[in-house]
């Protein structure tokens, strides 16, 4: 409602003795002026610009007869000021204005500035009057004056020996005698009024009082701490018709404020908390409405140690209420106890130090005009005085501070509730949440632009109806802040009224005459073009916006007539441009609901009138006529207390029961807030219900309306909204309710299922009230959400130092913000359906939410405040809510999640009351694993941890682990492993099993092996960091098996994980899905080549080939290779190439470059030192090669150039790219390379060449799997590997391992049948296959001769190297180099380190892609 903003102001007295410093403020009736009290002195105070204009001092002779100044009060027209003294007497002071046209400030304007020319009221409103303060009369009352109060034309004053006086304001007594209090009867109500008791002993006088013009009546505080209402029973006012009542209960009572609009008494009490009470419109007997105090909870340092209340005061516009007490401290609360603002605790009461604050003290307190400041005049005793700089700082000089208050448009503007913005207005700008109106919309033909269609088109909504989308509401903290027109302020300030439309794209203003409009779009405003039409006019009842025109209820000051007037945005500012209606009574509240405004007016009866669009040509206008009258006088005693109407489509009836469904849409019914009652008043379908078919339809006639009922209580606010939606009739036909410190209540219709019939005894809506933290502004009916609004304060103190400023108000208070909150009900509300048993309703409800994405935190929310309730009660609970809310949650897919998520932020003692009712953790578990939600799996395995036997866990784990490698989720697989060691080695530490922000999400490529750059003699305790640089930060040590795990940990834990690692990769090479099987061991850090070595007679066998084959070709998306339509003349067909690849196969350059390939791969010191010695003949071969081999060596060992990605996969220059002799063969087409001509056959090959090659990813991923099997000894898996590649140089190089190495003959075997396999294949079914084999044919017979004659050469080096290597090198599985695409080996001599490929390759510019559908990520150059 309201909100503190900034710092306050702070006013400067006139310096004086600290006997003149002031003590009391008090306002008059306009708010304009301030009197100001000091023990001698009447200061009178102008508010805007708040400057001191005219004050009179006491001489002292007279100072002492009449005893300090003790209280003010003004008459109703501003004109005397009545004072009393401390010995008895009262001033009365007259207010004249000076003489001619005399101004204490003017302001001065450049020349020629259009505020100087024919401004009416220009000197009134511009200039701070010059005011005379004379003392017309002095009346002697004898006996200390204990309250002043003026009602009507007389001042009522209450004095120590029990009496009331009552004085003209001319200072005379009129001849009437003053009311004994003895003689006056109270009782608890007015029905028992004659056998009321007296007050009865004689000391009894008012301490404090206030008159209530709507309950006509005095609150009063009685000296003895009893409190009362006195009323008169007949319009004479004498001691005879006087009656009193009183409640039974309080007898502490230190002060009263009566809130007209809502007929409240708040009474402080010496405990320090407020009462607040009404009077029963039946017996007249005062009903306790709330308690205003704080808690325990909140404050729980302060909340008894107040001392009493001191000073209570109502806002204005009667919506808020401020409280301050004796020990210091300022509340601010809503009218039915909504707790708004309170300075004792917080920022307010602590410095940024931590240290405590001493509270302000308040010693008097008004509000400024429409509540924008509060006027506070503070007591300064409780500062120290020991420091002499204090006696001469600014804060010891009496000054008075400026609070400064933003509000919600609801307070003065309640048509605004039927709308989704929160709009704020301050002193001079205005707080918008719609966000940026340019971002939710085209601004190119905006006035008449359909907004989004953000949601279902409903039949009902024309273009102004649509609702604004989510994300504009919700946006961002901070508010769209539109300071209002300068121009317009200037002559119109306060603003009272401001609105804005449906989109959240314009806003008006209503100052003091006229009003004002400001565009989002165009960020421009208009104002009146003829400044006398805006002096002439003032608004009374409000403005609301109807698509584009703004609808007001004014009253003309030249015609003395109440108008309802309708703007139109687009066109001037103009009266010329106006539809006028002419109305009978002051309008005193205006609402629009689609397309009819209802008015409320002065004389008690609501009007209801229709307004449509008319364009006659270029002018467009609106239409307005009178549809139907409703005289409410019998219900309502005093126009002034209805808080708000507004027409809506709620009725009890929710259109399924309606005669014609039709009507469901209607304006069916009016609320009525009246003073805090919500009263419907439905139409009234009793009748006849007549269809006019042959009438026109807009003349057909109302139906008239019903008496009125009451639906709720102590009601501040009311949302309803006028859109129709299918899927959310729940929340879009309710009623929301804001009920101060009683929360929010929510009146929902309930429907039944499938349009069933209705069962007759059920209601048709039910309400259900519910508590939110925020207070609320606006209701999102779609979204279930409520926007509000609340003040966060920011410390400065620490910029000043202690002694220098301790007085400065930036030290003293906080600076004051106000947040932008929103908050989720729709969890509040299905509970309460659920505690009444209305299960298929909350079902129905949350099934139209589903979408939102905040349903699943509902959920949660829901489960976790019903778990902490009952399972922290006391007492045993007899109607458990818990299993229904659990059952509930089961009908939805979001079931296994919302119960772990809600158990996992819940403390372990409360686990089992929930596992009760949920569900045992292991079905749940289970339920998670067949329904393959693995990280939901992984959190029940966390409380299985907790609540099972380790076995038990481990078992579950197990199974997890399992389904977590078949399903490829790397980092869930990493924290299982943690997990199982955990667990194994009997830690309690329970690692987080969702995967966490540290480790970048699971991208399967191989990127584990990125920087493979260090040689494999290095170990890699002394290779530099930044080797490293992108690595995945594993959450488990990697490496060899023999140093993976820490070596404490349980070696028992980690043979059973590797047993378990193993079997899985054995399975994937039985399935034959080598892709998986590289990623798993990139991801996992799982040792391949070692395990490998010891499978390669098992299951690193190649049983089929040709399955094998197929499935490498489906798995890196590889296409098989076809044979092109021209195949006959193929160069293939032609002998002389085949003899080039065998000639350069056979030549011994060629020889010596495999036998270097091998090296590198399977580097080591010895060998690395032995190519000093065999490069040098590796050239000079090359030299004495024939004319094409020089060419062809060339390729191979050129260094790689910089071109990263970019280079394309098949051109021809590229041959360090693949060793492919395809690719490398069709180039040499002419023995002596002069030049280069191709057939157009030759070309057609070419192409289906390069169409035949898979994409460059899956090229890398193959190169590397084949270095690793061939670092292994798996040479079958390398033939096959080969094939697909097609690549012949691999074949001779599995040929030449066979020849130089034990390898095993069944392996050779097995390769020989295997290739006739495949040639087999090729024939029937893949001839593209043909002419590759027949490429590889002479190693095919070599291989055949080998397996014939079992020959046993030299122990076969590479593996045994390889397995040493494991041992020694702890991260030798990222430093072993990979495959060197033909890329030059650089030699580091000091190091004796080899690098296989370029550094520039693994830099980390590389982009990684994640991995996703079985893409893998590797970048090469």
């Amino acid at each position: 409602m309201y909100f503190l903003s900034g710092w306050p102001k702070r006013l400067l007295c006139p310096p004086g003795s600290p006997a003149e410093a002031p003590f009391h403020i008090q306002s008059d009736p306009q708010r304009a002026f301030f009197a100001v009290l000091a023990p001698a002195r009447l200061s009178i105070w102008y508010s805007r610009p708040s400057v001191l204009i005219v004050t009179y001092k006491e001489p002292a002779k007279s100072s002492t007869q009449f005893g300090s100044y003790q209280q003010t009060e003004w008459r109703p027209d501003s004109t005397m000021i009545a004072v009393s003294t401390a010995n008895g007497y009262i001033l009365f002071f007259h207010i004249s204005s000076s003489r001619g046209d005399k101004y204490l400030y003017e302001p001065v304007y450049p020349k020629g500035s259009p505020q100087m020319k024919g401004m009416p009221h220009f000197k009134e409103e511009q200039c701070a009057p010059a005011l005379n303060l004379e003392m017309r009369k002095i009346l002697d009352l004898q006996a200390p004056i204990m309250s002043l109060q003026s009602v009507l034309e007389d001042l009522l004053v209450a004095t120590s020996d029990g009496f009331l006086h009552l004085i003209h304001w001319e200072g005379m007594t009129n001849g009437r005698k003053a009311i004994n209090l003895c003689t006056v009867p109270f009782s608890v109500d007015l029905q028992s009024s004659r056998v009321g008791s007296f007050l009865g002993f004689t000391d009894v006088h008012i301490r404090d009082m206030e008159y209530c013009a709507t309950l006509d009546g005095f609150a009063v505080v009685f000296n003895d701490g009893k409190v009362g209402f006195i009323t008169p029973v007949s319009s004479r006012f004498t001691a005879e018709q006087l009656h009193g009542v009183w409640p039974q209960d309080v007898v502490d009572g230190t002060c009263v404020a009566v809130n007209n609009k809502y007929r409240l008494m708040a009474f402080g009490c010496a405990s320090g908390s407020v009462q607040v009470y009404t009077i029963d419109n039946t017996s007249g007997a005062m009903l306790l409405s709330h308690k205003l105090e704080l808690t325990a909870k909140q404050y729980p340092d302060i909340w008894n140690k107040t001392g009493a209340v001191k000073l209570i005061r109502w806002s204005p516009d009667n919506s808020v209420v401020i409280v301050t007490w004796e020990y210091g401290g300022l509340s601010l609360w809503s009218v039915f106890g909504a707790q708004l603002i309170c300075t004792l605790g917080g920022d307010f009461a602590y410095r940024s130090d931590g240290t405590k604050k001493d509270p302000l003290k308040i010693n008097s307190m008004s509000w400024g005009a429409e509540g924008y400041h509060l006027w506070v005049i503070s007591g300064f005793t409780s500062q120290p005085t020991d420091i002499e700089a204090d006696i001469r700082s600014i804060g010891k000089q009496p000054s008075i501070l400026l609070f400064q208050f933003i509000k919600s448009v609801l307070t003065v503007n309640p048509c605004m509730s039927n709308q989704e913005q929160v709009l704020l207005q301050g002193e001079d700008r205005l707080y918008l949440n719609c966000g940026e109106a340019s971002q939710a919309q085209n601004p190119k033909g905006s006035s008449h632009s359909q907004p989004k269609p953000s949601r279902e088109k409903s039949p009902f909504t024309d273009g102004g109806f649509e609702s604004q989308g989510l994300s504009t509401l919700l946006g961002h903290r901070h508010w769209h802040v539109v300071q209002i027109s300068s121009t317009y302020l200037e002559s119109n300030w306060p603003i009272r009224f401001s609105a804005i439309d449906k989109l959240g794209q314009n806003i008006a203003v209503v100052g003091k005459f006229g009003f004002a409009h400001y565009s989002l779009l165009t960020k421009k405003w208009k104002l009146f073009g003829n400044i006398t039409q805006e002096q002439n006019m003032i608004v009374t009842g409000g403005l609301a916006w109807w698509n584009d025109f703004m609808v007001l209820a004014c009253y003309n000051i030249n015609d003395h007539q109440e108008e309802l007037r309708v703007y139109l945005r687009t066109s001037n500012l103009d009266n010329a441009f106006a539809h006028v209606t002419k109305t009978q009574a002051e309008t005193l509240l205006l609402s629009v609901f689609r397309d009819m405004v209802i008015v409320f007016r002065a004389d008690c009866s609501i009007c209801l009138y229709s307004i449509e669009r008319k364009s006659d040509g270029s002018h467009t206008t609106a239409g307005i006529q009178v549809l139907q009258e409703v005289s409410m006088s019998r219900y309502i005693p005093h126009p002034f207390l209805v808080v708000s109407v507004t027409l809506t489509s709620v009725s009890t009836e929710n259109g399924i029961t309606l005669k014609m469904p039709q009507q469901a849409r209607d304006a069916e019914s009016i609320m009525l807030n009246l003073a805090g009652q919500l009263i419907m008043m439905q139409r009234d379908r009793s009748g006849p219900q007549i269809r006019e078919k042959d009438n026109n339809p807009t003349q057909r006639k109302l139906l008239p309306f019903c008496p009125p009922v009451v639906l709720a209580q102590s009601v501040e606010n009311v949302w309803t909204t006028c859109r129709a939606n299918k899927q959310k009739r729940h929340l879009l036909e309710a009623l929301w309710l804001s009920c101060g410190g009683a929360g929010m209540k929510v009146w929902l219709p309930l429907f039944p299922r499938d349009h069933r019939k209705p069962h007759s005894f059920l209601s048709q809506r039910i309400m259900l009230p519910f508590h939110i933290n925020i207070y609320p502004l606006a209701v999102l009916f779609e979204d279930a959400l409520v926007l509000g609004a609340v003040n966060d304060t920011l410390l400065y103190d620490s910029l000043y130092t202690r002694n220098s400023a301790r007085e400065h108000l930036e030290v003293l208070f906080p600076f004051c913000v106000v947040e932008r909150t929103s908050q989720i009900y729709l969890h509040h509300i299905l509970r309460q359906l659920l505690v009444r048993n209305l299960g298929e309703q909350a079902l129905l409800l949350a099934q139209s939410c589903a979408a939102l994405p905040y349903f699943p935190h509902v959920l949660e929310l829901m489960l976790h405040e019903v778990l902490e309730e009952e399972a922290t009660s006391r007492e045993p609970i007899p109607d458990p809510l818990l299993p229904t809310v659990a059952k509930f949650i089961t009908e939805f897919p979001l079931f296994l999640q919302t119960v772990v998520h809600c158990a996992r932020k819940t403390e372990y003692a409360l686990w089992n009351y929930l596992f009760a009712a949920v569900g045992n953790p292991k079905d749940l578990f289970e339920e998670c694993l067949m329904a393959q939600d693995l990280d939901t799996a992984a959190s029940y395995l966390i409380i299985l941890q907790n609540m099972e036997v380790p076995a038990v866990s481990r078992q579950h784990a197990t199974l997890l682990f399992n389904t977590a490698l078949e399903q490829g989720k790397w980092d869930l697989c990493r924290h299982m492993i943690r997990f199982l060691k955990a667990i194994g080695s009997g830690d309690s530490e329970t690692p987080p099993s969702t995967p966490t922000a540290q480790e970048p999400s699971s991208s399967g490529g191989f990127e584990f092996f990125r920087n493979r750059s260090i040689s494999l003699s290095q170990s890699a305790e002394n290779v530099p960091p930044s080797k490293f640089s992108l690595q995945k930060t594993l959450s488990m040590p990697s490496g060899p098996s023999g140093k993976r795990w820490s070596k404490d940990s349980d070696c028992a834990e980690n043979m059973y994980i590797d047993m378990m690692l193993w079997r899985h990769a054995r399975r994937l090479l039985e399935d034959v899905r080598l892709k998986d099987l590289g990623c798993f061991a990139a991801q996992l850090g799982f040792e391949l080549i070692s395990w490998l070595c010891k499978e390669r007679t098992r299951a690193a066998r190649v049983d089929n080939f040709v399955i094998a084959l197929k499935r490498l070709h489906k798995d890196f998306l590889w296409p098989l290779p076809i044979i092109p339509a021209s195949s006959i003349n193929s160069p293939f067909k032609n002998g002389k190439y085949r003899t080039v690849g065998e000639q350069l196969l056979k030549s011994p350059a060629a020889n010596a470059f495999l036998s270097l390939e091998i090296d590198t791969r399977i580097s080591n010191i010895q060998r690395s030192q032995s190519w000093f010695s065999n490069i040098g003949p590796t050239h000079h071969e090359v030299d004495t090669a024939s004319s094409h081999e020089p060419q062809m060596q060339d390729a191979f060992l050129s260094p790689l150039s910089h071109k990263g990605d970019e280079c394309s996969i098949g051109s021809a220059t590229d041959l360090t790219e693949s060793s492919s002799m395809v690719d490398g063969d069709w180039t040499m087409v002419d023995e002596n390379f002069s030049t280069l001509s191709l057939t157009q056959s030759e070309l057609e090959h070419i192409s289906m060449e390069l169409a035949s090659k898979g994409p460059h990813k899956s090229q890398v991923q193959l190169r590397y799997l084949l270095h690793i099997f061939m670092e292994a000894g798996c040479l079958d898996w390398c033939v096959v590997i080969g094939l697909i590649l097609r690549e012949s140089s691999i074949i001779s190089q599995v040929l030449t391992i066979s020849q130089s190495s034990e390898v095993d003959g069944e392996m050779l075997q097995n390769i020989k049948t295997g290739l006739h396999a495949v040639d087999r294949w090729a024939s029937t079914d893949c001839p593209g296959y043909k002419p590759f084999l027949n490429i590889i044919k002479p190693q095919l017979q070599k291989l055949s001769e080998i397996t014939e004659e079992q020959v046993q050469p030299d122990a076969f080096q590479p593996v045994a190297m390889g397995k040493t290597i494991e041992q020694t090198s702890p991260r030798a599985e990222e430093s072993r180099g990979s495959s060197s695409h033909g890329s030059i080996p650089q030699i580091e001599v000091g190091g004796s380190s080899v690098v296989s490929r370029k550094e520039e390759d693994t830099t980390s510019g590389d982009e990684e892609e994640h991995f996703q559908d079985g893409t893998y990520d590797c970048s090469v150059s």
